[in-house]
């Protein structure tokens, strides 16, 4: 494992930060930490990278604690809404950050140049950043975060600031990273982009895990949705005993058989509903999550 935590906790003072977050990450996994605002998710981050102590339970990076110097090489980090120094030029702050990391004068100008490059700036790497859009800057941060070669790197909405276009350049950069064998922790709320990019997913609300596990598995749940006119009493029945999600003019029932179907039509009709369409459905993630941060579901592979 690149990080294994086991029931990590960490309060302020009587507040809770994070708590019992048990949780590993593989080389090459693209790993999502999902939550709302205030869920825990910096905190838990900010505990793996040693910026923050935790009050019990253990974090490792490479089997090692997170505050090991040796450990933290092998790191890169992405946070959100960094503030960039806009006198200097990307060059010039590449070159700032590569002392910091001890690369050697030759390495340090390959690296420049190549993670330039990969975030479409090499052309722009003697502008001053203040010259910088806002999509500019998220990918020099980008660049930053990949300059030591890291084999795990946390990215903090790495996408937030992007068009579509810089959306796809950089779920690009993040899938050839995994060809790499480079693990991802990735904190999004673009559930759509997550969806796309992770292997394993982790849902955390009031800073405990309500859902995990390998995202295919978490999304083969299937059900059916009702399109139509059904009567309260008749609804509220079938609440009590499905797990449900809304649906404009209609209802999902979910983990719904096919076996179940006639049976569940039979009873609508005979209930005075009147339906206008049928259809199986897939999961998707933005559904899991409402469902986990709701509480209507607690899924844990």
């Amino acid at each position: 494992m690149v990080l294994e935590s086991v029931d990590l906790t960490k309060y302020y003072g009587r507040e809770i930060g994070c708590r019992n977050i048990s949780l590993g990450v593989s080389p090459g996994e693209i790993f999502a930490f999902l939550g709302p605002n205030g869920a825990g998710k910096s905190t838990f981050v900010k505990t793996a990278l040693g910026l923050l102590k935790p009050t019990s339970g253990t974090i490792r990076l490479f089997g090692k604690s997170p505050e090991d110097l040796h450990v933290r090489r092998k790191v890169g980090y992405l946070p959100e809404n960094i503030r960039l120094p806009e006198w200097m030029t990307a060059e010039e702050l590449l070159r700032f950050h590569g002392k910091l990391l001890y690369l050697p004068e030759k390495k340090l100008k390959r690296r420049i140049e190549e993670v330039l490059t990969r975030t479409k700036l090499w052309e722009r790497k003697d502008s001053r950043i203040k010259t910088y859009s806002q999509g500019m800057r998220q990918r020099l941060a980008l660049a930053v975060a990949l300059l030591g070669e890291p084999e795990l790197l946390f990215l903090d909405e790495p996408t937030s600031a992007l068009d579509p276009v810089g959306r796809i350049e950089v779920r690009e950069i993040i899938t050839d990273l995994k060809r790499q064998g480079v693990a991802v922790f990735l904190n999004s709320h673009l559930l759509s982009e997550v969806e796309m990019v992770a292997d394993s997913v982790a849902i955390i609300n009031r800073g405990e895990i309500k859902a995990r596990g390998k995202l295919a598995e978490l999304l083969s749940g299937r059900g059916i949705l009702i399109r139509g006119e059904i009567p309260e009493a008749l609804l509220n029945k079938l609440k009590s005993r499905y797990q449900t999600g809304e649906a404009p003019n209609g209802l999902k029932l979910l983990g719904v058989s096919e076996e179940e179907v006639p049976a569940i039509m039979r009873e609508l009709v005979l209930g005075g509903a009147n339906i206008y369409e049928v259809r199986p459905f897939k999961a998707a993630l933005e559904e899991l999550f409402i469902q986990a941060v709701e509480g209507k579901n607690g899924a844990d592979n």
